[in-house]
């Protein structure tokens, strides 16, 4: 009888390894199958995925918040080859900005990231890593940390003066100091950007601009915010990156060299100044601080300059557009509800007087201005939809797998208007914020409220903006009588960009409240 063969361990080894090697694999395939996505709404296309949902005339924010309707607080799309999360819902959203903050620190590479922020140097837009650490951290401590602001709040006084002059100046010439008829996008604007251009590089943004190529550098500013809106085709599918339907990079690349050549003039005359020791230390703007930095740091991947102008670019473009697009919202709700408007004015008189102009000092005191504020913030977000973030790792939210490389949308005006959270989420209601959200503030402790964001990603100028909106806000309401040009409420139609912005342009009827001698 012949025995049975018996391998020896040596001819069984592969066997073994292969047998090991397929139950491994088929482990790894069950597994990912196992592994639950957030849900999708129906109808993708083939290659460009659900972008069909977001090609309509509606706001992108709008539109994601009818299917958060139907899909709730966290549902996934795929738009061209990416994943992106939408997350309309603040408990969801906390678990992405503390649990998962890190997963999700990362920016997505967009066309508009690298040719207009200098190759990702701007760190705002800079994927998550040494060089975005290490300029935040100079950002958060130096530039906008608030003994650097107390240094430079004379410039914000001065601007706001200066602007509050130039509108009692425009009654007086247009009907005798009686009612004049005022377009206030300009105006808040010019507030906003001669604040933050004499901050950033010591000028007034008029005198910033004076000499040949103004009218150019001016056009490049407008045109950096409307190209960080256009659709380029290779963000969504790479393989098209060395074409440019549309012409949007090569007009990416045209405007990136005029705003670098702006920047170039203002930091050569900022090194000549300090070459020369004229500048004392409490004349420094926040070029000046990079330059004194730059000297003892390392940013490896760029040179010296392109971090001190891609760093003072952001805080232009940071402080410019949002907060005027925040003050009018402000005004243009106030002055649909006239019960809020006089509330306001009220306060006002009775911390301040008739005799006097609203100072920084008085803001802690006047309360229902905070709530006018925050309320403002909660209804009209200046970014509707947060700053892209992209996550680094796989990671779970909401018992959900995120894969890597997923892309992640919050949706600020959907989540600050959640009926579960706030009573009559549509209406403005300052007082809100005096009685059962009366502890909430908006640098992103209270997940329900963060039109600033949260997490390591969070605004770092929310203490600028909040500075101005007060001080511009108090001004205007109490040395002005502000109406609407009829007696039909203000159309408050919104047109997509990338802030949230008015279709029809804030015209207001102003006449002088106070003596004279107050604003002189």
């Amino acid at each position: 009888m012949e025995l049975p063969h018996i391998s020896s361990p040596t001819t069984a080894l592969p066997a073994i390894f292969a047998l090991l090697f397929f139950l491994y694999a088929l482990f790894t395939i069950f597994s990912a199958h196992r592994k639950r996505l957030p849900p999708q709404p129906r109808g993708a296309w083939p290659v460009i995925g659900h972008l069909p949902l977001l090609s309509g005339k509606e706001p992108h924010h709008t539109a994601l918040g009818k299917l958060a309707d139907v899909y709730g607080p966290i549902f996934m799309l795929r738009l061209g080859a990416h994943r992106t999360l939408i997350v309309s819902g603040w408990e969801v959203a906390r678990e992405c900005f503390t649990v998962n903050d890190k997963a999700f620190a990362s920016r997505p590479k967009f066309a508009a990231s690298q040719l207009l922020g200098y190759d990702y140097a701007m760190f705002a837009l800079s994927p998550y890593g040494s060089h975005w650490s290490h300029l935040r951290k100079i950002a958060t401590l130096e530039l906008l940390a608030n003994h650097r602001l107390e240094k430079l709040q004379h410039i914000l006084r001065s601007e706001v003066q200066i602007s509050i002059e130039k509108l009692h100046q425009f009654c007086k010439l247009n009907n005798g100091g009686n009612k004049a008829l005022m377009e206030m996008e300009t105006w808040f604007g010019e507030v906003a950007l001669n604040t933050i251009f004499r901050m950033v590089v010591g000028k007034r943004f008029t005198i910033a601009f004076e000499g040949s190529g103004g009218a150019e550098y001016r056009h490049a500013l407008e045109d950096f915010f409307n190209l960080f809106t256009a659709f380029v085709p290779s963000d969504l599918f790479a393989f098209l990156k060395w074409f440019d339907f549309g012409g949007h990079k090569k007009a990416m690349k045209k405007t990136a060299k005029v705003l670098d050549e702006m920047l170039d003039k203002w930091l050569t005359e900022h090194r000549e100044r300090r070459n020369s020791g004229e500048v004392a230390p409490e004349e420094q703007d926040f070029m000046h601080v990079m330059l004194s930095f730059i000297d003892n740091e390392e940013f490896p991947g760029y040179d010296a300059d392109t971090v001190i102008k891609s760093t003072c670019l952001a805080m232009i473009l940071g402080g410019f557009h949002t907060n005027t697009t925040d003050m009018i919202w402000a005004l243009s709700l106030l002055l649909n509800r006239e019960e809020a408007y006089e509330k306001l004015q009220k306060e006002l008189d009775q911390h301040v007087g008739r005799d006097r102009a609203v100072s920084e000092s008085d803001v802690k005191n006047l309360i229902y201005l905070q709530a006018v504020v925050k309320e403002t913030l909660r209804m009209y977000p200046a970014g509707p939809l947060s700053v892209p973030r992209e996550s680094m790792e796989d990671c779970t939210v909401a018992g959900y797998h995120i894969p890597a490389k997923t892309r992640l949308w919050v949706n600020l005006y959907k989540l600050h208007r959640d009926p579960s959270v706030w009573e009559n989420p549509n209406e403005f209601c300052p007082e809100r914020f005096l009685t059962t959200q009366k502890n909430f503030d908006v640098k992103g402790r209270n997940p329900q409220l963060i039109p600033f964001g949260a997490g390591r990603r969070i605004c770092p100028g929310a203490t600028f903006s909040l500075q101005l909106l007060h001080l511009s806000l108090a001004r205007l309401v109490h040395e002005f009588e502000i109406g609407r040009p009829s007696k039909e409420p203000l159309n408050m139609e919104e047109i997509a960009a990338l802030n949230v912005t008015r279709k029809i342009p804030l015209q207001v009827v102003l006449a002088p409240r106070l003596s004279t001698k107050v604003h002189e």
